[in-house]
């Protein structure tokens, strides 16, 4: 199993057809994505579970860890590699742990927040993620934080897993692993349109290896 939290981590659109869905995670992962988030916020638990097991299957095949957004139970029942919470709805992550065990990746979305962000890694957090860096279409209403908070967040925690989401591009990919971030999460970027994903990936991926970390 690879469970390395680096590079490009792919975060699929939500709501599609379940074809749909597969063929594009499946074209993101032939193009060298190696983390997926499955998110679908509108849909009932028994459709949700389906594809999420599909997609488990599905990135099982590519050695990719698989992420599911929001939803303990959803990660623990498709046997995903990881939960992705909000502020909102992150629960005491210390009864968290002592439910999952440390074996479950957990990630928290912290906008700007340092503070919360020591607070969520003090109790047990995998990873945190910063954003947005830039402006997005995919949350027009997210506060755009910059690049530069992303630099101070790395030199907060050196040591830690820091994901960068929001705006991310081929044409800003770069900077965003210059500024200090282990990964980068794109959704419109990597996945639309639905033609074209797997040489996006491929070449986001490329991008991203050719800039130099600070």
């Amino acid at each position: 199993m690879n469970t390395s939290l680096t590079g490009i981590y792919g975060i699929l659109p939500s709501d599609l057809e379940r074809h749909d869905l597969l063929v594009r995670a499946e074209a993101a992962l032939k193009g060298g994505v190696r983390i997926l988030q499955y998110r679908d916020k509108n849909q009932g638990y028994k459709r949700a579970i389906e594809r999420a097991r599909n997609l488990r299957s599905l990135t099982r095949r590519y050695d990719a860890l698989f992420i599911v957004n929001d939803s303990v139970q959803l990660a623990l029942d498709s046997d995903a590699d990881g939960v992705h919470l909000g502020r909102s709805d992150a629960p005491d992550l210390t009864q968290l742990r002592m439910h999952v065990g440390n074996d479950l990746i957990v990630g928290i979305s912290c906008q700007g927040d340092a503070a919360f962000a020591q607070q969520a890694l003090n109790h047990g957090a995998d990873y945190v993620s910063f954003g947005a860096m830039f402006p997005t279409a995919s949350k027009s209403d997210a506060v755009v934080i910059g690049l530069p908070r992303l630099a101070k967040a790395r030199r907060m925690f050196p040591d830690r897993n820091i994901i960068a989401i929001g705006g991310i591009t081929l044409e800003n990919v770069q900077r965003v692993r210059q500024a200090g971030a282990d990964s980068a999460a794109v959704l419109a970027a990597l996945f639309e349109p639905e033609t074209g994903i797997e040489e996006r990936a491929r070449r986001m991926i490329h991008t991203w290896e050719q800039a130099a970390a600070a």
